[in-house]
């Protein structure tokens, strides 16, 4: 017996293996970290920062649409259309503005002085001609600062959302006239002779 050998019999026991991950359907949820409540001087500082923000946006835009506006006064210095704005503005028969829209005339020069445009465009009682401004019956307004009337009536309509429950109360758009300006003559209807 000593010369025979003996073949192992296969274990019926099962081998561990690691658990499958089961599958589900639903997006994993991002761990949430609760965050600490920040102190006083940083939400100060977070509320300045903003703040500081969004008034750069707004002079930078404010900037650049008094250059635009100087650069077309340049440009369209002495037009009969325009009367030296390079913008002209329609009016409904009671006077109030209807729209306006860029002179349809080939500019006068085509050199705008990138200098004497920003003198315009920063000094003097000219430096928001041509720009669109809004006001408000209830004493709010803006002064002239954007290109199109569509960019001051959304403004405006913002304005009424905010304070007016949405309904207008009969806010309007101007634009302000260059006090050089050569503004071509209207033409009136005659009365008739009774």
């Amino acid at each position: 017996m000593a010369g025979k050998t003996v073949a192992k019999r296969a274990s019926t026991r099962k081998t561990r293996t690691a658990p499958a991950k089961r599958r589900t359907t639903a997006a994993k949820r991002a761990a949430t970290r609760k965050t600490r409540k920040a102190s006083l001087t940083g939400r100060l500082a977070r509320k300045a920062g903003t703040w500081a923000a969004r008034a750069h946006t707004r002079r930078r835009t404010d900037r650049h649409a008094r250059v635009d506006a100087a650069i077309l006064r340049r440009t369209h210095a002495g037009c009969a259309k325009c009367g030296g704005r390079g913008v002209i503005t329609k009016q409904k028969k009671d006077g109030t503005l209807a729209g306006s829209k860029p002179c349809p005339a080939k500019p006068t020069t085509t050199r705008a002085p990138r200098l004497k445009v920003a003198i315009e465009a920063r000094y003097g009682q000219d430096k928001r001609s041509g720009l669109h401004g809004w006001s408000c019956p209830c004493g709010k307004r803006d002064r002239p600062r954007y290109r199109t009337p569509k960019d001051a009536t959304k403004v405006l309509r913002e304005h009424e959302k905010k304070r007016h429950g949405g309904q207008s109360i009969g806010g309007t758009w101007y634009v302000q006239i260059p006090a050089t300006a050569t503004t071509p003559p209207t033409k009136r209807p005659a009365l008739a002779a009774a």
